[in-house]
């Protein structure tokens, strides 16, 4: 195993609102990375640690409880767009990645998860968001 080799996962919103403002959120709740979302997709590249287990670690890993991993997207207001309709995050899982997926990361690979991105009343997804098909390695 690598430990300490550096991962990327990416994940991809489908469908984001036109006009509102996406990042990533580190651990103490900042965001980084802001991009204005436009017609078509975004996307955002997490650098994660390998770490002993193996866990993952890094800057946007939080976890809860021993088994919960995740990196918080924040929308609108929380990902620093004043003024905004929006003050919203997702969060993404991690699951725990199986060996084939973390040896093709290992290997160079960005492991990516599709999301959707839009939420049934309209406004952007939030709250806890599923990969539509699961982490996939691509090139």
């Amino acid at each position: 195993m690598a430990e300490g080799q550096v991962i990327t996962l990416r994940l991809r919103i489908l469908d984001p609102l036109p006009g509102v403002a996406y990042s990533l959120q580190n651990r103490k709740s900042e965001p980084v990375g802001q991009v204005t979302a436009g017609n078509g997709p975004i996307a955002f590249d997490v650098p994660v640690r390998v770490a002993p287990g193996p866990r993952l670690a890094g800057d946007f890993v939080r976890r809860e409880g021993a088994g919960r991993c995740f990196v918080y997207i924040a929308i609108g207001e929380q990902a620093g767009q004043h003024p905004s309709a929006w003050s919203r995050r997702a969060k993404v899982d991690i699951p725990a990645l199986s060996a084939a997926l973390l040896d093709q990361a290992l290997a160079g690979a960005v492991l990516e998860a599709e999301l959707p991105g839009r939420a049934k009343d309209g406004g952007p997804a939030c709250a806890t968001l599923h990969p539509i098909a699961g982490w996939q390695p691509v090139a």
